[in-house]
């Protein structure tokens, strides 16, 4: 499944590319700026942009439903008008909307921020990756792999680690498998997570 869609001209085509990198890279920094407690909400899943001749439509897909709050949370007619500023947009040109996903740790994103804020609160990365796999919780059609490479535990030669808990096909094509790399940045260093949560079969 694709998070973009919108055609363009070859000529413009690099553009709206780019676009597209800035409205993510701008939603989720003010999110992470003016959300309390942020790590609590862990994050977006994914930002989905629909383009059309004079609309711009971005669809925000959350699990935490704290964030569809718009008096209590970061004010998306503000994050709005930022972002039209940015884009030089006009309001009525713009939408923005909230989508509540209905298991958010299922989003490898999501699950990925929580491990690296673990990782950061200095907690076991076993413990970590033993913590992940419950959340995700276990059925006959599902599984999930977690591998953390870097300097586990602040150990002085990096080394890669890895968990996984039922089935993870990644030869199957049809394998509807979702995938995510998040870096997280510890008193040690860098540590990369990555992800593979596997669905069903297509």
């Amino acid at each position: 499944k694709h998070y973009s869609y919108w055609f363009a001209e070859n000529k413009n085509y690099p553009q709206l590319l780019e676009w597209d990198r800035e409205i993510r890279d701008f939603v989720e920094r003010y999110i992470q700026k003016n959300v309390k407690n942020v790590s609590n909400y862990g994050g977006i899943g994914h930002i989905e942009i629909r383009r059309k001749t004079d609309l711009v439509q971005i669809n925000i897909h959350t699990g935490f439903p704290d964030l569809l709050i718009e008096e209590q949370s970061f004010g998306i007619s503000q994050m709005k008008i930022d972002l039209g500023k940015k884009l030089g947009l006009k309001s009525q040109n713009l939408r923005v909307n909230l989508i509540s996903v209905t298991q958010p740790y299922g989003e490898p994103k999501i699950l990925a921020e929580h491990v690296a804020l673990q990782l950061r609160n200095r907690v076991p990365f076993r413990r970590t990756m033993k913590k992940a796999i419950e959340l995700i919780g276990r059925t006959t059609d599902r599984g999930i792999k977690i591998q953390i490479a870097g300097r586990l535990n602040g150990s002085e030669m990096a080394r890669v680690e890895w968990a996984r808990e039922g089935r993870v096909p990644l030869q199957i094509v049809k394998a509807g498998i979702k995938y995510c790399c998040h870096p997280a940045q510890t008193i040690y260093g860098v540590l990369g997570i990555k992800i593979w949560i596997f669905r069903d079969t297509h």
